[in-house]
């Protein structure tokens, strides 16, 4: 099962490899150049192919817990100033995506979105310390029953060079459902009340739309 926003890259993808074959096969007359080709063809296709896959995910729906937004590697938890919304200190738990991770993004909480604003930036390597502030990215901040407001950052990375989000304020969203999607290599910051438990550690790899990484 293939995510939406691939749709189009991978028509693209499979017209050019067909159209590369048949190429190879009219053009080339060296057997091993042949197959060479061939198998690096196939291969940026099947990269192609991963890269968008949307898996099914069975989350667990609970107001107490906070859902892993994305597949990855948990490389920060920490307490830090959020600056742009909340203005005080919250606990920060950011995971990073490698190209080969699935870059769907799920709401981590069930709530009402009552932030989402986009930012232009740059596209320093994903877990770079200025990243999180001056990368490419958005923030959207959703209201829960139990956390209250908890901030999501979806930034855009070296390879990242667009960035989904499906947040609009005002909508009521449901944990686990598709919030967006990172093309090519990104990182998911998260921004919590000082309270919460941290279920996760750092270097820990994660499922999103599955693994509880913090409760309250």
């Amino acid at each position: 099962m293939f995510h939406k926003e691939g749709f189009k890259i991978i028509l693209i993808a499979t017209i050019i490899f067909s159209l590369g074959i048949s190429a190879i096969e009219n053009f080339i007359s060296v057997a091993w150049l042949n197959k060479l080709v061939a198998i690096i063809l196939l291969a940026l296709y099947l990269i192609i192919l991963q890269f968008f896959r949307n898996p099914k995910r069975k989350t667990p729906l609970t107001d107490n817990a906070i859902i892993a937004p994305v597949d990855g590697k948990v490389v920060v938890i920490e307490e830090v100033f959020e600056k742009e919304y909340f203005k005080d200190q919250r606990l920060q738990i950011s995971i990073f995506m490698s190209p080969i991770n699935v870059h769907v993004t799920r709401f981590p909480v069930s709530g009402k979105i009552k932030y989402s604003k986009y930012h232009p930036g740059k596209y320093l390597v994903a877990w770079h310390p200025k990243a999180s502030e001056e990368n490419e990215r958005t923030t959207i901040v959703v209201e829960n029953n139990s956390f209250g407001e908890i901030l999501y950052r979806q930034i855009a990375g070296a390879m990242a060079k667009r960035i989904i989000n499906y947040a609009k304020p005002g909508m009521n969203v449901i944990q686990g459902t598709d919030a967006g999607f990172i093309k090519f290599g990104s990182r998911v910051d998260l921004f919590l009340p000082l309270n919460t438990s941290v279920s996760v550690k750092l270097n820990q790899k994660v499922k999103g739309g599955e693994q509880i990484i913090a409760t309250i």
